[in-house]
């Protein structure tokens, strides 16, 4: 047992990749047996990482977990692995989703269901390798292989234009990548010039010391990396177009977990590295967040494809999550971070739903549904308390959220906070439009007639979803116990560098005075 704790992060990255092996001599005619096998598969790997949960030691900012052995010493890169209280949660959320997205496709992929299955759990591997990686160089391995995978979901099972979503969601992220890749190669670089060591450690690299100016270009190739994957207006466009097409279970992965990676590398990576640019930009980024809440909250309203509604709702949210960690208080970073889980929950379990509309109805015009209530009760309750939590109920995961992160931001940007709020007010008025239209509305369309309410499967697979959404809505604690030491450290060393440039600063202006 002990030798299975201390390799655990191991185990949750290969496991997936491993089990494919167990898939790849079964007749690709047995879909049955794949599915049911590559789901088991799927729920082993959640329950492991069930025991970061138990293990993490919630009074610590310290990284946990941690495995290192040297991997290419001659260029300082070494297999290093740990987790601290933000992506301890966002590899619970990436184990959960690739469960119950293997789950909801049992109805909606009916060809290639053994590349499909394969697809998704190698596609879990880099999920789970990028979240865990403190080696510069194999984050962004995992980061590079991710796409692979969801480029396949989307071409071969998605709709309409798939390929063409599929090509436009590699080349945004391909091209913001590479921008990326050569921020991090440059610190790389300054970083053996000022030790004479070579090392992709990123605790280590956090030790750079970075001139201003060259901090500002430095952060803004790490911004088009990261902004692109979140996506943060307007960079975002890539995203509708790639939820739209999916198939549903990427769709919930596109949500749930890929979007965080965007927040995960600022946080990680872009904002410990070059503390003084990211000071210096946080109005602009915040500006930009801002924007994003108001923008995808207006064009959400005027959308006819409940697909793209949700997609387009990703961005408005995920501008609350940017407006929360660049306002680098201790209150709105807990938020942001809080607000990834809700996000992925959320939106996924949003996602299923229009799924199962689909499956059903073959549709995803909302002109074309209405009197589906009368007919699914059960679907109908169930959908309602993941829309309520989408806009931010009390008592619901998606307002506490929110809340800390509107609390923490308001006493540095009064003006933008403001601002930001009303698009609470815009989420409600487009999910609940949406909602009543989809549910209540007279029967458009014969298929309504017939609708088939939710089966046994298909309850399994959105309700640990649902129980988040109340777990976390009334007892935020045992989340945010987690969170908090690591924001804290975060917060932390921001000051100190802040302090310091403040000092620079003020130096600088008085010489030239």
């Amino acid at each position: 047992m002990d030798f299975f704790i201390k390799h655990l992060l191991s185990v949750l990255i290969f496991f997936p990749a491993a089990s494919i092996f167990l898939l790849l001599p079964i007749n690709k005619k047995n879909q049955g047996v794949l599915r049911n096998l590559s789901t088991f598969l799927s729920l082993v790997e959640l329950i492991f990482s069930f025991y970061l949960f138990v293990y993490f030691k919630q009074d610590t900012y310290k990284f946990q977990f941690v495995e290192k052995s040297s991997w290419i010493p001659s260029f300082g890169a070494s297999y290093f692995l740990g987790i601290d209280g933000v992506s301890l949660f966002l590899i619970l959320l990436t184990t959960l989703l690739t469960f119950i997205s293997l789950l909801s496709s049992y109805r909606y992929i009916k060809e290639h269901v053994k590349e499909f299955v394969i697809l998704m759990l190698l596609l879990e591997t880099f999920m789970i390798g990028t979240f865990a990686s403190l080696d510069v160089l194999l984050f962004y391995l995992f980061w590079e292989f991710m796409l692979i995978p969801m480029y396949f979901i989307i071409g071969m099972w998605g709709t309409g234009k798939r390929v063409y979503s599929a090509v436009k969601f590699v080349l945004y992220t391909l091209s913001g990548s590479l921008i990326m890749l050569f921020g991090l190669i440059y610190i790389f670089i300054m970083h053996y010039n000022q030790t004479g060591n070579f090392t992709f450690n990123i605790l280590r690299l956090y030790n750079t010391n970075i001139p201003s100016g060259l901090q500002l270009i430095l952060f803004i190739a790490l911004f088009l990396g990261f902004a692109i994957k979140i996506p943060l207006f307007p960079f975002h466009t890539w995203l509708p177009d790639a939820h739209t097409e999916a198939p549903t279970a990427g769709s919930v992965i596109l949500a749930g977990v890929l979007l965080k990676f965007g927040v995960y590398g600022f946080f990680r990576f872009a904002i410990p590295l070059l503390p003084e640019a990211a000071f210096t930009l946080a109005p602009f980024v915040i500006i930009l967040g801002v924007i994003g809440i108001l923008y995808g909250a207006f064009v959400s309203i005027v959308q006819k494809d409940l697909k793209r509604l949700v997609a387009f709702s990703s961005v408005s949210h995920m501008g609350f999550i940017m407006l929360g960690l660049f306002a680098m208080s201790v209150i709105s970073i807990n938020g942001a971070v809080l607000q990834l889980l809700n996000h992925g929950i959320a939106t996924g379990a949003l996602f299923l739903f229009v799924g199962m509309l689909y499956e059903r109805m073959h549709t995803r015009q909302i002109k074309d549904f209405g009197g589906i209530a009368k007919k699914a009760p059960v679907f109908t309750a169930l959908f309602m308390i993941s829309v309520l939590a989408s806009v931010g109920l009390p008592g619901l995961n998606g307002f506490i959220g929110e809340f800390l992160i509107l609390i923490g931001s308001f006493h540095s940007y009064p003006v933008l906070t403001v601002i930001a709020t009303s698009g609470i007010i815009f989420a409600a008025v487009y999910l609940l439009w949406m909602f009543q239209r989809v549910m209540f509305q007279g029967v458009t369309n014969p298929a309504a007639e017939n609708f088939e309410d939710m089966n046994l499967r298909e309850i399994i697979t959105v309700l640990p979803l649902i129980i988040l959404m109340f777990l976390i809505g009334f007892y935020p604690m045992p989340f945010l116990e987690r969170i908090d030491p690591t924001v804290l450290h975060f917060v932390s060393m921001l000051n100190h560098h802040n302090i310091v440039y403040n000092v620079i600063k003020l130096k600088t202006g008085l010489s030239n005075a």
